[in-house]
């Protein structure tokens, strides 16, 4: 098997984790979390409290442990903080053996140990990755409008006695603030409320809908979901390319937060004169949400993304392009039968894209997209 086919194989089995809901919910409390979205947000808050980090973590390294540390819930299933189940630890082992065995050997044995690191929590690294992990579903119930009362007493348990107890110490900033807004008190700390401001906010691109359905086609995915999926591409398949991974998963959590005020552009879609000036918009006023430290860059970063002219920035603008044509191939044709597309407009309006920045993938890519037209 081409070395593409098997990482191309563990890429499309991920995207079940958008299929695996959590115990929380939106904070508009329009739905469950799933998986997938959880991790992306997960990778947000380790890039926005990245300041806050202990000097001794690589916020890099922490990104790539959150992108794969939920994967084994394809098989094992979400377990509720306060159900805990005896047989949880052994179900994700054989998960873990299942799925990264779809990897290359070499990638297999490396993201196998990224998720044993984290479960293990014995380095700084996957200490501040389980932090974030372990206080992010606590503030996603108590930043809501208005939370399910049973969550608050969870969130209440949670931190007095239950997973999240040990921040205390370990990180008692957050702690506070957690407790602060449990008894109705404004966070006193101006720059961390300022934060969490921006990451209640950016749960909304959970609920941002986008053209291309799962690879199941059992539904539209969210950009959410999206934006967590295509950062996996990058750690996957970064090594198609000589940019710095790094920065291209970076770019890609933050691309498209602007769609929770300017929506979702569907590629295929009739083209919007005043796209560029409502996303410019919309980035002014979510990552201006941010402190002076961290606002800028990322306002930067997605600056650097659209502009599409560093190799980080057309490695992610290709890995964008990349991830929807496979999803299509795996749901019968999704967006391209909704928007009635011949094979010349996705060669046009995708495959350009995708050659420009990353032409292995497109190579690879290419004929299957040929093999799909011709059987219609």
């Amino acid at each position: 098997m081409h070395r593409l086919d098997a990482q191309m194989a563990f890429l499309m089995e991920a995207d079940r984790l958008k299929s695996v809901d959590r115990a929380n919910v939106l904070l508009d409390g329009s739905r469950p979390e799933n998986a997938a979205e959880h991790a992306w947000h997960l990778c947000l808050w380790a890039m926005t409290l990245a300041p806050l980090a202990p000097n001794d973590v690589d916020v890099d390294a922490v990104i790539a442990m959150l992108l794969v540390h939920d994967l084994v819930e394809i098989d094992a299933g979400d377990t509720p903080i306060d159900q805990p189940d005896p047989t949880q630890s052994a179900r994700e082992a054989r998960a873990a053996d299942r799925l990264f065995a779809l990897l290359p050997d070499d990638q297999a044995a490396e993201l196998r140990t990224l998720w044993e690191a984290f479960e293990a929590a014995e380095t700084p690294n996957a200490r501040w990755a389980k932090a974030l992990d372990h206080i992010a579903p606590v503030f996603q119930v108590l930043l809501a409008p208005s939370p399910p009362a049973d969550h608050v007493t969870i969130a209440r348990n949670n931190l007095a006695s239950g997973r999240a107890a040990h921040l205390a110490t370990e990180w008692p900033l957050l702690h506070s603030a957690a407790l602060d807004l449990l008894e109705g008190r404004k966070i006193a700390d101006r720059d961390l409320a300022a934060r969490l401001a921006f990451l209640a906010e950016a749960d909304a691109l959970k609920s941002v809908t986008r053209a291309t359905r799962l690879a199941d086609g059992s539904r539209f995915e969210t950009t959410g979901e999206h934006s967590w999926h295509i950062a996996l591409f990058a750690l996957v398949l970064g090594e198609w390319d000589t940019s710095d991974t790094g920065a291209v998963i970076r770019m890609l959590i933050l691309h498209d937060l602007v769609e929770i005020d300017a929506g979702d552009v569907p590629v295929f879609a009739a083209p919007s004169a005043t796209v560029e000036a409502d996303e410019a918009r919309a980035a002014d006023r979510i990552f201006g949400l941010l402190p002076s430290d961290t606002g800028p860059a990322f306002r930067d970063l997605w600056d650097t993304f659209e502009a599409n002219q560093s190799p980080e920035a057309r490695f992610a603008k290709s890995l964008d392009r990349f991830q929807p044509p496979n999803l299509n191939l795996a749901n019968g044709g999704g967006s391209w039968v909704d928007y009635a597309v011949t094979e010349d407009t996705v060669r046009a309006r995708v495959g350009t894209r995708i050659a420009a920045g990353a032409p292995h993938l497109w190579d690879w890519l290419s004929p299957r997209i040929a093999a799909h037209f011709e059987k219609l």
